[in-house]
């Protein structure tokens, strides 16, 4: 059996979507306001945890070193963006999907946009220590190293399931995106440049960006298949 075309009629899967996004953006707008709020349960906790990881990080210094990397190149956000830009040129050489190369690149860029303005309007301190281990420019929240990874991962995979890879790659995929876009989060905590709710934010934001272009996908795809018109 052929694998169905990243571009075939979508199937009834924009409700699914919607649903997602609706209980995504809720969870997300709770935890702004309670981050905007400065509430003092939330403050509390991520002094601890903050504290507590930023003492690990000054001792184990091998294993800062590591995460600087891989936050810095790996999963930086730039690479990301780099990655997303090599898919969109796949698809347009190599499928002729034009419709789903653009879709991709606004989904990406949208976000982006998105999680600068947020910066912007909450403009959260970032943590600050006698002793850092690393440095980060712009306001706390969200993590921009966790929604972007959030979005591009979350997009790859379910531009992956709709192209109908086999199963090792799928399980492949499945597992990189969930290391990188986790391994991210607990880096930047590690490292001591943002709080933990910063990244609990990006991963929520990043997932209701996935969501909310799963559904503009599914609900606004031309039905004539434009991307294969010569």
């Amino acid at each position: 059996m052929n694998a169905p075309s990243v571009d075939s009629p979508p199937r009834p899967q924009h409700r699914t979507a919607a649903r997602s996004a609706g209980v995504l953006a809720l969870c997300s707008v709770l935890l702004l306001t309670l981050v905007a709020a400065r509430w003092s349960p939330l403050i509390s906790a991520d002094g601890d945890i903050s504290a507590t990881t930023h003492r690990w990080a000054v001792e184990e210094s091998g294993v800062t070193q590591a995460f600087r990397i891989l936050t810095d190149w790996v999963w930086d956000p730039w690479t990301m963006r780099l990655l997303c830009a090599v898919v969109v040129v796949w698809l347009l050489v190599r499928l002729a999907a034009r419709w789903t190369a653009l879709w991709l690149a606004l989904a990406v860029t949208l976000g982006t946009l998105f999680q600068q303005a947020l910066k912007a309007l909450v403009d959260r301190p970032r943590p600050v220590w006698p002793d850092p281990v690393d440095s980060a420019h712009y306001a706390a929240f969200p993590s921009g190293h966790a929604m972007t990874a959030t979005v591009v991962c979350g997009l790859f995979l379910w531009l992956l399931r709709r192209h109908g890879v086999g199963r090792a790659v799928w399980r492949t995929a499945v597992t990189v995106a969930v290391v990188s876009v986790v391994g991210v989060g607990l880096t930047r905590v590690w490292l001591g440049v943002h709080w933990p709710s910063d990244v609990v934010g990006g991963w929520l934001l990043g997932a209701t960006v996935v969501a909310l272009a799963v559904w503009t996908h599914e609900h606004r795809q031309p039905r004539t298949r434009p991307d294969s018109a010569s």
